[in-house]
This record gives structure tokens, sequence and C-alpha cells, in this order.
């Protein structure tokens, strides 16, 4: 799953369902598409947008020629090489390295506050191919008020090829994506990337405090200790009565006073507010709150 950044969009995402007035029987068959992808598949499609499934597997739909739902959803139950394909296509695995960099900026504040008080734990969730957190490393080494040695990055995902991407630290620039211009926001960023020709590589000494694991919000218990969350542009894809569950999962694995960064496109639901103290509203930079007696 990804995505950090402020109302930056998949480029999948732009694709517009096959047919608007698609009738009955297609909308019958589109329900049992999702249901076998959640049920056979372990995705949880009852937890996201209609409108953002409906774009991803129109999407897969394209790309295997595919004209009505029901022909791809016979395609899919035979080829577990589809299966795959469309599971990967609905994680949202979107990111940069240093997106939106204001926010980036609050969150050197964050981290330098934190230093100094012994280990820093800081969970990247739904982290893609691995740029968040090691953005979050290389803003630790960068930074003379933060004490690199102690700030422990875990990366989480649901979808193990970007584990595996994250897990090598490499990234090739291409026609559409400027790595040099990503890790601009840094004064020097060749001391903590090896570049040779397009690719770029994470030295070894940024990647010492860094790991990673699958994790999936939705569906797997809560983790524990850790003084920062950052977990930004998951929410826009889920719909709203799922949020709560997601947000009490990351609560949970927050330390008390501990800190939480979400997209700048989204918000905490007025339910939660309670749960966290806004201290960068712009940001989107929240500070868990210990319930009182009257919360309960």
């Amino acid at each position: 799953m990804i995505g950090d950044g402020a109302g930056e969009i998949d480029p999948e995402d732009l694709d517009l369902p096959l047919d608007d007035t698609a009738g009955d029987d297609d909308e019958e068959t589109f329900t049992e598409l999702l249901a076998f992808v959640e049920e056979e598949l372990s995705f949880a499609t009852s937890h996201y947008n209609d409108s953002y499934l409906d774009r991803r597997v129109s999407s897969r739909m394209r790309r295997t020629q595919c004209d009505t739902y029901e022909s791809y959803f016979e395609l899919l139950r035979q080829e577990p090489a589809e299966q795959e394909a469309l599971l990967e296509a609905l994680s949202i695995n979107v990111t940069g390295f240093f997106r939106n960099p204001d926010v980036w900026e609050g969150i050197r504040t964050v981290l330098r506050r934190l230093s100094g008080n012994g280990p820093v734990r800081v969970w990247s969730a739904a982290c893609a191919d691995g740029r968040e957190p090691y953005s979050l490393a290389m803003l630790a080494h960068d930074d003379p008020e933060i004490d690199e040695s102690s700030v422990y990055v875990l990366g989480t995902d649901i979808s193990q090829p970007a584990l595996e991407t994250a897990r090598e630290g490499v990234y090739e620039e291409s026609r559409t994506i400027d790595l040099d211009e990503q890790l601009s926001f840094l004064d020097d960023y060749r001391r903590y990337v090896d570049v040779d020709g397009r690719n770029y590589r994470i030295a070894d000494d940024v990647r010492t405090n860094v790991r990673f694991q699958r994790h999936d919000l939705i569906n797997d218990e809560p983790k524990s200790g850790f003084d920062l969350v950052v977990c930004r542009n998951l929410f826009i894809y889920i719909d709203n009565a799922y949020k709560r569950s997601m947000l009490e999962t990351i609560g949970r694995s927050l330390r008390s006073s501990g800190y939480l960064v979400i997209g700048k496109a989204e918000t905490i639901p007025p339910n939660l507010q309670s749960a966290f103290a806004v201290r960068e509203a712009r940001l989107r930079i929240y500070q868990r709150e210990e319930p009182t007696a009257t919360d309960h």
C-alpha cells in the first residue's frame, strides 16, 4: 500500500471505470468479483471505496483485453498470475523520496524533539517500495540535532514485491521519475545514496537501522511502542466506516504522547479527534492523547 503526499494520486487512478452506465448484471458480477478477491485472495475489498476498486479492476481489464466484468472474472478465477497482478494493482504503491518538503520539515522537528531521550522507534505504515522509510533514515543522518544511531525505522506494506524492492534499496530513475529532484531535499544526498547511471542505491549505513515486514493495517494486530507513525495517503482510498478501526490500530501502536503524520488531504474522523491532539494542522501532524475519564 502507499502512499505519502498531499492529494497525489496513483496515475492508474486517473483511469475511469469502463462503463458508468453498467447494468444490474454487470454490477452483480462486479460485486461477485470483489467477494472473490476478499474471500479467496484475502484482500479486504470491503474496506475500500468502490470507485477506487472499479478503477483498478478496469485498468487490469484493459491490460488483459477483457471487455466485460464477466470475462475478466473468468480470467481471474483461472489464472494465478492475473490474481497476483490484480493484488499488486490494488496495493497502493505510489511513493517518493521526501514528498511534500514542508511536511518533511515538520517531521524533522518531531524527530529533533524525540531524539536524545533514548531509542526513537518510527513506523512507516503502507510504505510501498521503501522510499519513505529511507527518507526518514536519511533525514536522521543528515540533521546534526538528531542522533541517527538511536532512530530505528520499520517499514510495512501488504505488497511482497514492493517489500522486496524496499529490502534491496535500489531504485531506477525513469522517464517519469526524477530521483535527483526527489532527493534534493537534502543538501548533499550523495552522502547517503550511491548513484550509478540511472540506479540509486541506498548506502549501507543508512540501511542499518531500517527493516521491513509485511503488515496489513486492516486485518493485522496493532504493533506497540512507536514514538512516531507516518501513514500518508492511505485513508483517502478507505471507506469512512473502516477508517476508525485502522486509526485505532495506529493509536494502540503509539506510545503515550507519540506522534502521527497522515496525508495533507486527509483528516482524523470526528469520533477519534479526542484521541489525537493537533500539533501542525496544515501538515497533518498529530500527537496521541490519553483518554480522560469522560472519554469512556
